[in-house]
């Protein structure tokens, strides 16, 4: 009988600590990621952010390069591209460095993290401090680090 009320505990605080992750995100908005039909990671990286409590809309595109020439993301080119308000994001980015570019709001096109990283989320298990996030700035140039993750 004493197991219960122990359980009943540990299961308010896991309800807790959820609902707190889920507001962290709660003021980011929808995210429309493009990806091509048939790629498996985008839905994964979808469905990691779905996680954090961000909506994402998915679209299928039959050709993800010319969205990467119209959201000027293709110098720092991943399989998928996501829109998320006035910025664009290249890639598994992690949610820690869209949070960054989202509340600091600096002046550029967006983020992104070029090629597709084995430790980025929705590629594998995430290895912390390994992924260089780059900016793209507004010409489309990927040369500064805007953070490491």
């Amino acid at each position: 009988m004493k197991k219960k009320p122990l359980l009943l505990i540990a299961a308010g605080l896991l309800s807790l600590s959820m609902s707190h992750a889920f507001a962290e995100n709660s003021d980011l908005p929808e995210m429309t990621l493009y990806k091509d039909p048939y790629c498996g990671c985008c839905t994964a990286h979808a469905d990691y952010l779905k996680e954090q409590g961000i909506e994402v809309k998915m679209v299928d595109h039959p050709n993800i390069a010319q969205i990467k020439m119209d959201y000027g993301t293709y110098k720092g080119a991943s399989c998928h591209t996501i829109v998320m308000g006035d910025y664009v994001i290249e890639g598994h980015v992690p949610i820690a460095s869209i949070r960054k570019l989202w509340d600091e709001k600096p002046d550029i096109k967006g983020i992104a993290l070029p090629g597709m990283p084995l430790n980025s989320p929705g590629m594998g298990p995430e290895k912390k401090g390994s992924l260089q996030i780059m900016q793209i700035e507004h010409n489309s140039d990927v040369t500064t680090v805007f953070n490491v993750e």
